[in-house]
């Protein structure tokens, strides 16, 4: 059996992605895919390109890896883009869309956010026609297959779901988790690049880390929108909502 350890949304949080990777190490994993969204938020995205370059054996670009190779005007983005250099936002322009491969029998797809864009946004309680359309390709995906099992990051709330005979799971986050203050990554566990049906498990693991570390590190840093990284560190509760 060959175990992958998935994870995403990193956003900058070096202790909260330390945890993670030395809880993988402890577990004695060694394939390791990230599911984008290296950057942003967070104040250290150098380091955390770095350490995932440097740990991960597939890496696939996110909303925030995508926008932030572009130029800008905005200031909070602009800090970012000089943390991480020329180079690095060379490798992040450089990111494919998905990974995709079989794995005990079933079609596995992974992306950041959904099989046709980096920017939409499926929640789990979105109408199960939304949700299942997650299965379907597009001319970004690797092949035009469906889908029989999908994974995929930027949303910050770990899920798995059955759909008709298919299985939908969201990783979670490393570094800006929505759902608890932990850091969130999952194990798949099968026979890669298999097309025979063989058994095959999706394991959640929940990371606590060092959180008030994490908002030092940030303060100290002098990044944007330091407040609403703090709220949500602290709460795991979206900036985006009201008191």
């Amino acid at each position: 059996m060959d175990k992958i350890a998935i994870l995403s949304d990193i956003h900058g949080n070096i202790p909260a992605l330390e945890a993670v990777l030395e809880d993988i190490r402890r577990k004695d994993i060694s394939r390791i895919f990230c599911l984008g969204d290296l950057i942003g938020k967070g104040p250290h995205a150098d380091q955390a390109v770095d350490l995932i370059r440097s740990h991960c054996e597939e890496v696939v670009s996110g909303n925030w890896d995508d926008f932030i190779t572009r130029e800008t005007e905005i200031e909070d983005l602009k800090w970012h883009q000089n943390v991480l250099g020329k180079e690095r936002l060379e490798y992040l322009a450089g990111l494919p869309f998905s990974l995709e491969f079989y794995m005990s029998g079933k079609y596995v797809r992974l992306f950041h956010a959904s099989p046709r864009s980096l920017y939409e946004r499926v929640q789990p309680w979105d109408e199960p026609e939304k949700r299942l359309s997650l299965f379907e390709s597009s001319e970004k995906c690797r092949e035009r297959i469906p889908a029989d099992i999908v994974g995929y990051g930027d949303i910050h709330n770990a899920y798995l779901q059955h759909l008709y005979g298919k299985v939908l799971f969201n990783v979670g986050s490393v570094g800006n988790p929505l759902d608890l203050t932990q850091a969130s990554y999952v194990v798949l566990e099968g026979s890669i690049d298999c097309r025979t049906p063989a058994p095959l498990e999706i394991r959640f693991v929940r990371v606590p880390y060092d959180i008030e570390r994490s908002i030092s590190q940030a303060v100290e840093s002098g990044m944007p929108a330091l407040d609403a990284y703090i709220k949500e560190l602290r709460t795991a509760r979206y900036r985006g909502i009201k008191d």
